[in-house]
């Protein structure tokens, strides 16, 4: 294993930039209007977004722009040409259905998102000023090669670059040589100047990749894991807190399923060392002092599970440890089995956590996606046992203490299910977006919505909702793809995912939840990416003010 690019770099680039002054706590986060009601879901229909009227969105890149720099059938921002089209064979057929051929192009679904300013930045051209705002995915599908290896990579939106230079091909391969896995989570790592990058599978690596072009990948999943890893996000110790997502077996013949995935923090032995260290897994204690774990939450609305997901009530935490390098060594390893033989807690499929801003990383909150089908039984028709979604809060003394409390926050409804993403908007306004999938679409008649929540509202009390700022639309492609099945490769509906707000400071200081946002103020910016159809990735401004036919700029 090359381990070198895992040391302190400090080449071009990667000097910290202080894009504003930190936002004033008390800032309380843009006032927005409640978007009415989802957009239906019907055969054939494909309607725009709707959003709140403070609100107004640009594009920043979408799936059909070509990579400046093409690689095989690595060669457009979301899509690879394994279906070529039947007119020429070096593009790709990206609408099905032309003369005989039914089927389309693989959609390599570009996922999270990361924001970063950095100077002196290269690509492909050696003449080119590529500007200083860079916005980094991994994509979450992809083509197979003749080995049955996922043709994966990631990418750079050069935001001030034009579209010829807009969107770079960051790396396909390790410095092994091996090629990437499908990606979905991502996350900079100021302590080891790395962009870390998670696959969702406890079969495929976790990579640390630099942030030049071209970048160096490395599997760094000797020390933390593999897993099926989605949110990943530093803390102010150097800490990385990883979310995973694994769907449990089905109870009963139901389509409850039983929660299977876990919190984890990777505690490095010193700041930055993806080598190095122990990681450890959430545990959470009952009301007799025992652990809730995967086994005591088997049985359709178990104790364990119903009282975790009680508004008011609130448990014991302590972190177990699963893995150590000192002691077991630096193999790759099963995160999963691991947490399990630790008696670590499992949550139905939580997909992301963050750090509420202000609070000295002392506060973080998480989300479980849930069953994502109407007929399950704890959803709440039989218990309450987080079928529809959930949001919880842990809090500890410090980032890296050992024992902490957690509660839960939100738990959700037929109208606010399959929560995926969720980011901080201010001290207080928690972004949260849907991932219903279009089982759950078709039976609510309602396709994804982004909402705001208030951490200091109760929402016990049925009378408080969320806001939802975004009513998502639905492209003609995602519409076909609904309509067929993705032609065996692609999904259906489009998702919200990739919600992100920051000023890209990439230094120490920048790291998600250490400041108050201040958006669209202070270099404050907040970006979306609308997955599956056409891969669109947006980023959300204040609406035009009357007169001027220009948007209300950051200032």
């Amino acid at each position: 294993m090359n381990r070198r690019i895992l040391g302190p770099f400090v080449g071009a680039g990667i000097a910290a930039i202080v894009t504003g002054a930190i936002a004033d706590s008390r800032q309380p986060g843009p006032s927005l209007t409640n978007v009415p009601a989802a957009n239906p879901k019907a055969a054939g229909y494909a309607p725009a977004p709707q959003l709140s009227p403070e609100l107004r969105q640009s594009m920043v890149a979408q799936g059909s722009m070509p990579l400046e720099n093409p690689e095989g059938i690595v060669g457009w921002y979301g899509y690879e040409n394994d279906a070529p089209s039947p007119d020429n064979a070096a593009l790709p057929q990206m609408v099905p259905g032309t003369r005989a051929a039914q089927t389309e192009a693989q959609k390599t679904e570009p996922d999270k998102n990361t924001y970063l300013v950095l100077n002196d930045q290269k690509g492909p051209d050696p003449k080119y000023d590529y500007g200083t705002h860079f916005l980094f995915q991994g994509h979450e599908l992809a083509a197979r090669n003749a080995a049955g290896k996922h043709l994966g990579y990631f990418t750079r939106i050069n935001l001030d670059a034009d579209t010829m230079h807009r969107v770079t091909l960051m790396a396909t391969q390790d410095v092994a040589g091996t090629p990437i896995e499908t990606i979905d989570g991502s996350t900079w790592d100021p302590f080891a100047q790395r962009l870390l990058f998670t696959t969702e599978s406890a079969n495929a690596p976790t990579y640390a990749a630099t942030a030049t072009f071209p970048s160096e990948v490395e599997d760094v999943s000797g020390a933390l894991g593999r897993g099926g890893y989605e949110g990943i996000q530093n803390d102010s110790d150097g800490n990385l807190w990883i979310v995973e997502d694994i769907g449990g077996p089905n109870k009963q013949g139901t389509t409850a399923r039983q929660p299977n995935s876990f919190v984890y923090r990777y505690v490095p032995a010193r700041p930055g060392d993806l080598h190095n260290g122990k990681l450890q897994a959430l545990q959470v204690l009952n009301d007799a002092g025992q652990p809730v774990t995967f086994e005591s939450q088997a049985a359709l609305c178990a104790p364990d599970q119903v009282a975790l997901r009680t508004f008011g009530k609130t448990f014991e935490t302590r972190w177990v440890t699963v893995h150590d390098t000192a002691v077991q060594g630096n193999a790759p390893f099963n995160a999963n089995v691991a947490a399990k033989a630790a008696h670590a807690t499992p949550f139905k499929r939580p997909e992301n956590g963050v750090f509420r801003p202000g609070t000295a990383f002392r506060e973080f909150f998480f989300d479980e996606t849930g069953d994502t089908n109407a007929t399950s039984p704890e959803n709440g028709s039989a218990c309450a046992a987080g079928g529809w979604t959930s949001i919880f809060k842990v809090a500890q003394r410090d980032p890296s203490a050992d024992q902490g409390r957690i509660s839960l926050f939100f738990e959700g409804s037929m109208a606010v299910a399959g929560l995926d993403n969720v980011q901080f908007l201010s001290r207080d306004l928690l972004l949260g977006v849907e991932d219903a999938g279009d089982t759950l679409h078709t039976q609510r008649n309602a396709l994804d919505s982004g909402f705001v929540f208030d951490v200091t509202v109760d929402y016990s009390d049925p009378r408080n909702q969320p806001t939802r700022w975004l009513a998502e639309g639905r492209d003609p492609s995602a519409t076909i793809d609904s309509l067929n099945g993705g032609f065996g490769k692609n999904d259906g509906d489009n998702e919200i995912t990739g919600v992100h707000v920051s000023d890209g400071d990439p230094s120490v200081r920048g790291i998600l939840g250490g400041k108050v946002p201040n958006v669209f103020h202070d270099g404050w910016r907040w970006f979306w990416s609308q997955q599956h159809g056409e891969n669109p990735a947006w980023e959300i401004l204040p609406a035009a003010r009357r007169g001027d036919g220009q948007g209300g700029g950051r200032d």
